[in-house]
């Protein structure tokens, strides 16, 4: 294979085609999803879902027309993987961090994020304020691709991100650990300029358009909201984001 051609099959964080994927499932290397074409079961594409499956990737069936699509070398063979441009960090690693160096924690949980430029934004603005880990779902949500990390300016370089594959069970593991769950709401909770965030949290931030999920909100601790005048009822979900943390940080007295 040729240099050029070579360069093409791994384009940015996007991998085309049968033997680039099975190589690179053969590395320490995180994949947010295998997209494999409806109706392609041979050898070579059931032992990518084999490995696929053992390391616990998510795999989404597509239409042929979609690859296609997609594919900017003309040789996917049915097959694109997004893979991750940074490593993804065990959530114990995260927390043990924080102890070893006798932080209050400051966690983010993003539920159900799915445009990259908003990831960008939320990681970009983590960074600056402290924020010592950042908790996404597997699935129902974009990954550390080349997009967010572009977006971030750098920032995902130094905020561990963690990828888990259920929420529910992620926030009720942080609360056995005292960590309070704090929702971020439109609607229901304390205004969140008047509510104490100098305590162990971690800042639960919705998806666009329909926020926190039932079952997430349940579970948090306690809401806060931003109050609005205008004629708008909602912000963008890395805006939102950004006035909480800042005022989170500003709480804490850090300067």
């Amino acid at each position: 294979m040729s240099h050029d051609k070579k360069k093409e099959i791994f384009n940015d964080n996007r991998i085309e085609g049968r033997n680039p994927v099975l190589e690179v499932l053969k590395t320490d290397r995180d994949i947010n999803k295998i997209l494999i074409a409806n109706g392609n079961r041979d050898g070579s594409i059931n032992k990518i879902i084999s490995i696929a499956k053992e390391k616990g990737i998510v795999i989404q069936y597509v239409e042929k027309s979609v690859i296609e699509k997609l594919s900017t070398t003309n040789s996917a063979q049915g097959i694109i993987a997004d893979v991750s441009v940074k490593n993804y960090v065990e959530l114990d690693d995260i927390l043990n961090n924080i102890s070893n160096n006798n932080k209050v924690p400051f966690l983010i949980i993003l539920d159900g994020i799915t445009d990259p430029q908003n990831l960008g934004a939320i990681i970009r603005t983590a960074e600056t304020v402290g924020v010592q880990g950042i908790v996404i779902p597997k699935r129902r949500s974009v990954g550390l691709n080349s997009i967010v990390s572009k977006v971030s300016a750098g920032a995902v370089e130094h905020v561990s991100v963690s990828r888990v594959v259920n929420i529910s069970n992620t926030i009720d593991y942080l609360k056995e650990k005292n960590i309070w769950i704090v929702g971020s709401d439109i609607e229901d909770g304390e205004v969140f300029y008047k509510s104490d965030l100098k305590i162990p949290l971690a800042l639960v931030i919705g998806g666009e358009g329909k926020g926190i999920s039932r079952l997430v909100k349940e579970k948090c601790d306690f809401t806060v909201n931003i109050p609005m005048v205008g004629k708008i009822s909602s912000l963008n979900a890395s805006v939102a984001g950004a006035l909480i943390m800042y005022e989170i940080f500003r709480q804490r007295g850090i300067s």
